[in-house]
């Protein structure tokens, strides 16, 4: 913001100094294209500048994709203690709803009662709604349910 503050500013004197001067002494084609290029230069300077800095920040913040777990068959699987297992959801009640969004599966409750023996104590402020046009449906948001500690497991 401060930059592009004072590269006005320098860029308007310079044309303000550049027009009165010339005006001063009958000025011709010559000094009111040299002032233009002048201008044009430290435009495309302070423009290159600004794209180099707008690339520099777009590289360092970079998104990171989690990949799902998946069982190594080259071991026994053994069930996980009770107090751990129990923050493992069931990847089949993950439903894509179009009202919601054809991208974002959500997690369906009716699904969580019947394959999900802990579905009472899942955080309420993960449960999202959305108007499908007849009425409110309701289901939890996988992404909210990750930072509380839970997790999909794909069987």
């Amino acid at each position: 913001m401060h930059r592009k503050f004072i590269a006005f500013i320098v860029a308007t004197a310079i044309t303000i100094t550049g027009v009165s001067a010339s005006q001063a002494r009958a000025a011709d084609a010559k000094d009111i294209l040299g002032g233009l290029a002048a201008i044009a230069i430290i435009g495309a300077g302070v423009h290159y500048y600004n794209k180099e800095k707008r690339k520099d920040r777009t590289t360092r913040h970079q998104t990171y994709t989690p990949q799902p777990y998946v069982a190594q068959p080259s071991y026994p699987v053994r069930p996980l203690p009770q107090h751990v297992a129990r923050y493992d959801l069931p990847q089949k009640c993950l439903r894509k709803y179009s009202a919601y969004s054809n991208n974002h599966p959500l997690l369906a409750p009716k699904c969580l009662k019947k394959h999900y023996k802990h579905a009472n104590s899942l955080p309420q402020e993960c449960k999202v709604g959305f108007w499908n046009g007849n009425k409110v449906y309701r289901a939890y948001e996988p992404a909210c349910l990750r930072q509380k500690g839970y997790r999909v497991v794909y069987k």
